[in-house]
């Protein structure tokens, strides 16, 4: 497995602007890292690179927030499905062809680009959220595990519940940590972390803590509509890209 220095440049610019989201919002660095990379390289590499990323990222956003996260039950219920969704997933991620995926990841992106745009602010309750958390949360992991993208379900669940902004980073960041706890031993066992991919995605994470700042610096200084229209034009058109090179 080799990397020309287009495709680590390319890399490595994901995980900038990923690091710039995660930083403004509190989550969302996949939904930039995995098209991008599965558009300049695919899929399957993407969503392995990014898993000690989430690992590192996630468990120091837990220690920072960890005074305001949710009560344990629904956590660690949302947390408990993920895991078992991301392992089901990464067998999903090994055995199904790189075509497949990538397709999986631009019609996971698509939908996350409509349910941005398109569905109302409603509100969902926490009493009701508690009974449907372990559900979603292990939706949310098989995404995370076959495409490296759980967002339309994990990150639109806990957003419909109208969590202040301590609550929602701590309590994403368990999920994703969990995830990636899960998700490492099935990918090594088969093989899919070599010393190559290793140095990669550890220097990937430092890029992406290195540019959080700078995504705290855009939360404070430009409105939150405007930052989203960014994300989703740039979106759009890597979207764009990945179906054109898999026809």
């Amino acid at each position: 497995m080799t990397f020309d220095p287009i495709t680590v440049f390319a890399i490595l610019i994901a995980f900038a602007l990923g690091g710039t989201l995660k930083g403004a919002t509190g989550a969302g660095a996949p939904i930039i890292t995995i098209p991008v990379i599965a558009a300049f390289y695919d899929a399957r590499i993407a969503v392995i690179i990014m898993v000690i990323p989430n690992l590192l990222t996630n468990i120091s956003q837990i220690y920072q927030f960890r005074k305001t996260i949710l009560p344990p039950f629904f956590t660690f219920s949302f947390a408990l499905g993920g895991g078992i969704g991301a392992f089901i997933g990464t067998m999903l991620l090994i055995n199904l062809p790189i075509k497949i995926l990538s397709f999986a990841v631009a019609f996971i992106v698509i939908i996350y680009i409509i349910l941005k745009i398109v569905v109302p602010s409603w509100k969902l309750t926490y009493k009701k959220a508690t009974k449907i958390v372990f559900i979603m949360g292990t939706g949310g992991g098989i995404l995370q595990g076959s495409a490296g993208l759980s967002a339309p379900i994990s990150i639109t669940f806990l957003n419909s519940m109208k969590l202040e902004r301590n609550q929602f980073i701590p309590t994403i960041s368990v999920y994703f940590g969990i995830m990636s706890i899960f998700q490492f031993p099935t990918l090594y066992y088969y093989n899919y972390f070599n010393l190559e991919i290793t140095l990669l995605s550890l220097f990937s994470t430092i890029i992406l803590i290195s540019f959080m700042p700078l995504g705290s610096w855009f939360a404070k200084n430009m409105s939150k509509e405007v930052f989203d229209k960014i994300i989703l034009i740039l979106l759009s058109f890597i979207v764009l890209r990945i179906i054109y090179l898999n026809f």
